[in-house]
């Protein structure tokens, strides 16, 4: 029974942010929130998520002792990934409008709150935002993104092996994944599974001919080969900046963007790998409504989705200028506890009788089964 089974607000108002989640908490990374100072160079922000107190902690700033401790520390920014390898958050790419697109290799100890450069050598990735990283095993995979350098849309694979810290570029046989940024690449299996993104219809140059591919491409990463494909339908509709992640096997994919269609999205589709085919899902409960740039972690059988920005209400749904930034957070629930599920019976059962109109009912519900936690949620404790 799949159903949205939390809806928090006053959370860290974040967009094209980045967060991996460790244990029973959510670690988010940097984004930007429209209307804040990002021509003064300041580090990374760090918001952690406790899963158990529904309950935000924002760290402290680093103290800073000379020039080579601030190296070490990110410089805020977004379009970045974040992954975890043993006890270390990898921190790469990502771009500030002060400093440009990077390609500098952090790590953040989850034990110690302390960040550090590793010593990395090989084919460094070229710096760029809007990529993606996963990691299989010890190694973490880029793919995508926009260069700086080239000012250009990328389609090439790097891998770090964490093992020897070394950077190596893929030279992948088959046809592969067009160029794209703000896609999402999911590893299930030994397979990575790209979908979505923004290309140009003319190569790897923007052009503003932007298409928004709506295929899986699959990438194996033992024979370091993109397969073959068949065609998909149903499918969603081509999508960038959208939240992807796995369970139980299968690829999930919710919201995101699609300038041709001026389009914002809050839909959820599953995918199966088995299969090759889709299936549109319908969570019980009121969800988020249409964004793009949000996060999306997997904490257990709960996901845990938050910020991102959408159209203002008075402007409709479309225009790419006038958005808001989100400070809410959503938990999608694949195993509701019988506890909340009997709370929300009862809750119904009282506003079914009451006579109110269905979706005041709803609105009610989801207010009031929350309303334990519905106070500020930010605290001052670990």
């Amino acid at each position: 029974m799949l159903r949205w089974s939390v809806h928090l607000e006053g959370g860290p108002r974040r967009v094209n942010h980045a967060a991996v989640a460790v244990g029973h908490k959510v670690y988010s990374f940097g984004g930007y929130c429209s209307g804040e100072d990002y021509e003064t160079l300041r580090q990374i922000d760090v918001h952690i998520f406790n899963t158990v107190s529904l309950r935000w902690l924002k760290l402290p700033p680093v103290r800073m002792a000379g020039h080579e401790r601030a190296y070490e520390v990110p410089y805020m920014r977004y379009g970045h990934t974040a992954v975890l390898l043993d006890d270390s958050i990898y921190l790469w790419g990502g771009r500030n409008d002060t400093e440009g697109a990077c390609d500098v290799l952090y790590a953040f100890d989850v034990s110690t709150h302390r960040w550090f450069t590793p010593k990395v050598s090989g084919a460094v990735p070229g710096a760029r935002d809007g990529h993606s990283a996963c990691v299989l095993r010890k190694a973490m995979y880029i793919f995508g993104g926009y260069e700086q350098l080239a000012d250009c849309f990328s389609n090439d694979i790097h891998k770090l092996d964490t093992n020897t810290m070394v950077w190596s570029l893929i030279n992948a046989r088959g046809t592969p994944a067009s160029w794209r940024d703000f896609h999402s690449a999911t590893i299930i299996g030994t397979k990575m599974f790209v979908f979505g993104g923004r290309a140009d219809r003319y190569g790897p140059f923007h052009s503003d001919n932007e298409i928004y591919c709506n295929k899986i491409k699959v990438f194996d990463t033992e024979a370091n080969c993109w397969m073959s494909t068949p065609p998909t339908q149903p499918s969603p509709d081509g999508r960038r900046s959208h939240s992807a992640f796995s369970y139980k096997g299968e690829l999930y994919v919710f919201g995101g963007y699609n300038a041709r269609l001026d389009q914002h999205f809050n839909d959820l589709w599953k995918f199966n790998p088995e299969s090759f085919s889709w299936k549109k899902v319908e969570p019980i409960g009121k969800g988020p409504c249409p964004r793009r740039r949000q996060c999306c972690c997997i904490v257990g059988d709960r996901i845990i989705l938050f910020g991102g920005t959408s159209p203002c209400p008075e402007q409709g749904m479309g225009d790419e200028f006038n958005l808001m930034d989100h400070s809410d957070l959503y938990i999608l629930d694949f195993s509701p506890n019988l506890k909340t599920l009997c709370k929300i019976a009862v809750l119904h059962y009282s506003l079914e009788q009451s006579g109110l109109p269905h979706d005041l009912r709803w609105e009610l519900a989801a207010m009031t089964t929350n309303s334990n936690i519905s106070r500020p949620i930010f605290s001052s404790h670990g």
